[in-house]
Parts: C-alpha cells; sequence; structure tokens
C-alpha cells in the first residue's frame, strides 16, 4: 500500500511461461526477461514481483484460456501459490460460463476476473456480485464486450479494472480521462488502473482522483515502481 493505494503486480502466462505484455498486441508477447528472477518461470517471476513490492495481492492474467478458451492453466497457478504463501491472486481465465467460474473456485486458486471482452451478455457479472473482480476492457477507442456492461454500474461488483489494453506495457501513461469518467458515473466502486502506468508520478496523479489502486507489470520488472 502507498497510503491507501495498493500496487497489484501482474504476471501474464503463454504456455506456461511469463511473458512480457506490450501495447495489448498479445500474439507477440515473448517470454520475460526481468532481473526480479532466472528465467520466466511463473512461480519465480511471481516471488520476484511479492518480493519486490511487498503486494498482498497478484493478478494473473491466463492468456491461454483468454485467447484460445483452452481450460485455466492449473499447474502454473498452484506453482505461482506454492512460491506466494499469504498472497491472494486475481485470476482473468477468460471466463465466461457460471460452471467454469464454478469449476475454478473448487479448486481455492484465486478470485475470478470477469472481463468484458469474454462477456456476450451481462449475466455472469450480475450473478456473481463480489465474489468476483470485474474487468472493465477498452482497446483504444474500442469498448469491448456488451455496451451496458460499460454504462450500466449496477451490474458491476464493489471492485472494478479499468483495462486500457493498448497502453499495457507502452510506457504511455494512464488513460486517466477514461479513468475519470468511470469515477464519475460509480463514486462508491473502487476502481483500479490497468495500463500504463509508469512510476510514483502517475500513482499520484491516480490518487489525486480517486483511483484505489493499480495493476503493474513493466514498472515494477523496470524498477521504475516498487514497494
Amino acid at each position: 500500500m502507498k497510503d491507501g493505494f495498493r500496487i497489484v503486480p501482474v504476471i501474464d502466462l503463454r504456455h506456461g511461461q511469463v511473458v512480457r505484455a506490450r501495447a495489448g498486441d498479445r500474439a507477440s508477447y515473448a517470454p520475460i526477461v526481468t532481473p526480479l528472477a532466472k528465467g520466466s518461470s511463473p512461480g519465480d517471476v511471481a516471488r520476484g514481483l511479492i518480493d519486490a513490492t511487498a503486494a498482498g495481492i497478484l493478478y494473473v492474467a491466463d492468456l491461454d484460456a483468454i485467447i484460445d478458451g483452452t481450460p485455466p492453466d492449473l499447474d502454473s497457478l498452484r506453482r505461482i501459490a506454492l512460491a506466494c504463501p499469504g498472497v491472494a491472486f486475481w485470476v482473468d481465465a477468460g471466463f465466461a460460463k457460471a460452471s467454469g467460474v464454478d469449476a475454478f473456485l473448487r479448486e481455492g486458486l484465486g478470485r475470478p476476473v470477469i472481463g468484458s471482452e469474454s462477456q456476450n451478455d451481462a449475466g455472469l457479472v450480475k450473478a456473481l456480485g463480489n465474489r468476483a473482480v470485474f474487468s472493465l476492457d477498452t482497446r483504444g477507442a474500442e469498448r469491448m464486450g456488451p455496451p451496458d456492461l460499460h454504462d450500466e454500474p449496477a451490474h458491476w461488483p464493489s471492485e472494478v479494472i479499468v483495462m486500457t489494453l493498448s497502453r499495457v506495457g507502452a510506457g504511455a501513461g494512464p488513460d486517466l480521462s477514461r479513468l475519470s469518467e468511470v469515477r464519475a458515473i460509480s463514486p462508491a466502486t473502487r476502481l483500479y488502473a490497468a495500463g500504463g502506468v509508469r512510476g510514483p508520478e502517475d500513482v499520484a496523479a491516480l490518487q489525486a482522483i480517486g483511483v484505489a489502486g493499480a495493476l503493474v507489470a513493466s514498472a515494477i520488472h523496470d524498477g521504475t515502481l516498487r514497494g
């Protein structure tokens, strides 16, 4: 925590390895090279991120599940959990059906993240409520997923990620305009910025508009933002 602001480190999984995210171009993500770990093993990178930030939550994006519709990578998630005892996990594995969420919850490997990009309607988000975190996904000006998930905060749980994919790993700074718009339509929601956070100045700017925390990867690996 930074004066109540929560830094949530991010791991992107692809084919059992941690990859480095760049501008949401998922097909080009390559295995990560980081001073925080030797190699790209999920458990090692996760431990490095937690040691660097003392974070209590780790966000995991299972890109195989999101892109290809495969089942969650439970083996990698278990390795992460073993490496990071006491840490909570937010996991986006492309969840689109209640049956998939229920199966994941039975594994006890974290709290599901429901991405708007993976939804056909608002049903799953409404049904899960605060058992899940909701991710409000955009790519540039494109709002991903059903329009009513973007426009109707009554559908949302208490914690919402505002995910700007085009800014992920791009060093462009967070989308303060979009975050301010979302904050205005749902002041009571705890918002987490995702995409573009570069360092303490961006954290201060997010705090100034009432954002509760940020999902961060590149700035932690590059050493511009630590705990």
